[in-house]
């Protein structure tokens, strides 16, 4: 067989074809959701979170080089754990889903204040081709050095929270021994709040209060008087149609209904896990005659 000689080694350059990249990127719209949060449940912030979502709704509709892939907002919930943000978990599902090309959001305090969630979703999003974009920072977590800028970022924002959580801390101390007390009147069975802002006797939950009571003190155990109250139909305090025997017994235990209320009985100690534990190393507060009595204090 005759050798093939070989030829003059060359290299020659093809030149990308822009035209076509172009009127395929112009064709494509980018996916875009954003996400945004509010921590508190003040009307100031509930105005906050509704603005937040008018902007970025109409922020993204407005580009015609993007679709509207959701709004995902958790309200008056904190930033330092994103599995307790189901809006957050859910737009990271739906990354996932390859449903979503491009976040947005107002700044990494929004995102998260958690530095190593943050850095943790914006990794797997960038592992994705998903970008996060910061509109406060000016970052894009696409670029290379997007990173350390979040890092030092999301470092602030921890710290930021960590000193509001100190600050509420201190703040919470300070009015346990004012004798303020306060009240979760949406899963407190027996009041509401009053005219003057202060707790009233809620006579219909009252009843069933006072029942709970007048069947233990008559010899019923706890699981017996669970069985009744279902049998009945009562709605539990957060209006489930069970009940647990530990919701029992907490009624049974809360010096609440007798008029009076004890402060400081836990308090937290990461605002990070919000991991709270018994107070049993600083000082607690005893408020007597705080509220109108459902039961009597001889109970």
């Amino acid at each position: 067989m005759e050798q093939i000689s070989q030829g003059k080694k060359t290299v020659r350059e093809i030149a990308p074809n822009i035209l076509q990249s172009q009127v395929l990127q112009s064709v494509k719209q980018l996916r875009v959701a954003a996400y945004c949060r509010v921590s508190t449940d003040s009307d100031e912030q509930e105005m906050s979170f509704d603005a937040q979502v008018e902007f970025y709704t109409d922020k993204i509709m407005r580009n015609p080089e993007w679709r509207l892939a959701g709004i995902f907002a958790d309200e008056g919930i904190s930033g330092t754990q994103a599995a307790k943000r189901p809006q957050f978990m859910q737009m990271i599902r739906q990354c996932k889903q390859g449903r979503i090309d491009m976040i947005i959001t107002k700044s990494v305090s929004r995102f998260a204040r958690n530095t190593v969630d943050c850095i943790k979703y914006v990794r797997e999003l960038k592992a994705m081709g998903i970008p996060v974009i910061f509109e406060k920072e000016g970052l894009n977590t696409m670029h290379a050095t997007s990173e350390i800028y979040l890092s030092m970022h999301g470092i602030f924002a921890q710290s930021e929270s960590e000193s509001l959580s100190g600050n509420v801390r201190m703040g919470k101390a300070m009015s346990a021994k004012k004798g303020n007390v306060p009240f979760c009147y949406k899963t407190f069975l027996g009041y509401r709040r009053g005219a003057d802002n202060q707790p009233e006797i809620d006579p219909e939950q009252a009843e069933i209060v006072r029942l709970i009571f007048d069947r233990y003190l008559a010899g019923d155990s706890l699981t017996v008087i669970k069985h009744y109250l279902e049998r009945e139909l009562i709605p539990s305090p957060t209006g489930k149609p069970t009940w647990s025997v530990t919701t029992i017994h907490s009624i049974l235990t809360n010096e609440k209904y007798k008029g009076d209320a004890l402060l400081q009985k836990t308090y937290v100690i990461d605002c990070i896990t919000h991991k709270s534990k018994k107070n049993d190393d600083r000082p607690q507060y005893y408020v007597e005659n705080n509220h109108p009595a459902i039961v009597s204090k001889e109970i």
